[in-house]
């Protein structure tokens, strides 16, 4: 969807720190791919940061709930003659595969990082404005400049137990994402509400625009309605107002 742009907002605590994580792991992977000294600093605090998220709450329980909460409404589906049961069962397979693997009481996913004193060292000056500068952590200086071979390594070792949350996060976020069947939507004036049925558990709204389109959405929502507005900014120095015109847009209502 390059020519289009995804703008997304959760309707309950776990999607919203699932989006977290996996905004956290996508910039990471991003800076990993490229070996220069400012990459690897940004990837470091990347890997950082989802170690802290991770330690926030217990985020491996989060996602074998919903792993297992997924594999059990994918199950009712096994005799719908509509189903792809071939997709259908390469999916329960990725899902029980993981299960396995996340609820081994021997994994421990952060735990490279939390045990590297190197890591240690640049995780305590990271809350001073430029605390990890050459003459404060002289080792990281040191780091920064062995062969980009070297420093891949390290970060993906480092990273290496984290791999198995991203797997199951991306698991499940695609089965959520997956499960809305698109509609083509008019907010008049820039506005759009729309109820959610009672019993109806909407987990995640989507709003789908071309990237040609001069305005954003700002999504707000509950347990019974969303409401969408669309806004535009002409200036970074002005304020966005709601649009005038009516605005076609495609939406996703996520409810698995």
């Amino acid at each position: 969807m390059q020519d289009k742009i995804i703008y997304e907002q959760p309707l309950n605590e776990r999607v919203r720190t699932f989006l977290r994580l996996e905004h956290l792991f996508n910039i990471t992977r991003q800076h990993m791919l490229n070996g220069n000294e400012c990459d690897n600093r940004a990837a470091i605090t990347g890997l950082l940061n989802i170690v802290d998220l991770l330690s926030r709450s217990d985020l491996r329980a989060d996602i074998i709930k919903e792993l297992d909460r997924h594999a059990t409404t994918l199950n009712s589906l096994t005799n719908n003659p509509n189903v792809d049961q071939v997709r259908l069962k390469s999916v329960l397979d990725n899902i029980v595969t993981l299960l396995e693997a996340l609820k081994k009481t021997s994994y421990q996913p952060g735990l490279n990082i939390r045990q590297d004193e190197f890591i240690t060292s640049i995780r305590q000056r990271s809350t001073i404005p430029g605390g990890s500068c050459n003459f404060d952590l002289p080792n990281y200086h040191y780091w920064l400049h062995k062969s980009p071979e070297d420093r891949l390594n390290d970060l993906n070792y480092w990273q290496s137990d984290l791999l198995l949350m991203n797997d199951g996060l991306k698991l499940a976020l695609h089965i959520v994402r997956n499960s809305a069947t698109p509609a083509k939507e008019r907010a008049v004036s820039g506005f759009f509400q729309k109820p959610i049925e009672s019993g109806t558990a909407c987990q995640l709204i989507r709003v789908i625009l071309p990237s040609t389109i001069r305005c954003y959405p700002e999504i707000s929502g509950g347990k019974h309605r969303f409401t969408v507005r669309f806004l535009e900014q002409t200036s970074t120095r002005s304020r966005p107002v709601q649009v005038q015109d009516d605005v076609e847009f495609e939406l996703h209502c996520c409810i698995l």
